[in-house]
């Protein structure tokens, strides 16, 4: 029974998540951590993370990796091929129906009316992620003693870095998980 679980959650978050990996956390934690309850909310960014690091879609590791953590191999491939089973049939219809309708004024107007909902999709999963690291996944509470000062360092200082020096990315992800990881272990 887990096995269809898994597929059809993760089929439906492939049918659904337009825009990309990003677009998709939202659909991902309301099915991962809210309906099906198979994740808390520091374990779903815990999974984030870890798929934001793995080469390869977002959505599409976060399926491998939940369904790992769920029902093993198997459940990582059943997930993975919910995920992507979809999108693999999406994309071969609209390719026919694109090659042939492109240059319609409606098309280009229904793909310009789908930037503004990918945008917001990707903004909720940001705040999502914020609330989770500066108040632990909490109530917001705009007391000094509920933020986590710690995380708002780091989220400052690597803001920084990325914006003022031309370091890779990836190393100043892994610099703030080193940092994170050696203040956190002593506190």
């Amino acid at each position: 029974m887990i096995y269809i679980e898994l597929f059809w959650v993760f089929f439906q978050i492939g049918m659904f998540s337009f825009g990309g990996g990003y677009a998709a956390l939202p659909l991902i934690q309301a099915q991962v951590v809210d309906t099906y309850g198979w994740l808390n909310m520091r374990e779903f960014a815990d999974i984030i993370t870890i798929s934001q690091m793995t080469p390869g879609p977002i959505a599409i590791n976060s399926a491998t990796f939940l369904g790992t953590r769920i029902a093993g191999f198997w459940g990582a491939t059943v997930a993975t091929f919910g995920c992507v089973l979809p999108s693999s049939i999406i994309v071969l219809l609209l390719s026919i129906l694109y090659k042939k309708y492109r240059n319609l004024k409606h098309v280009q107007g229904v793909l310009s009316g789908l930037h503004p909902a990918i945008i917001g999709l990707i903004a909720s999963a940001g705040a999502a992620m914020i609330i989770q690291a500066l108040w632990n996944g909490g109530p917001i509470l705009f007391q000094i003693g509920s933020i986590d000062f710690i995380a708002v360092a780091l989220i400052a200082l690597c803001v920084l870095a990325l914006r003022k020096t031309k370091i890779d990315p990836i190393f100043i992800m892994l610099g703030a998980g080193a940092i994170g990881g050696i203040v956190y272990h002593f506190m």
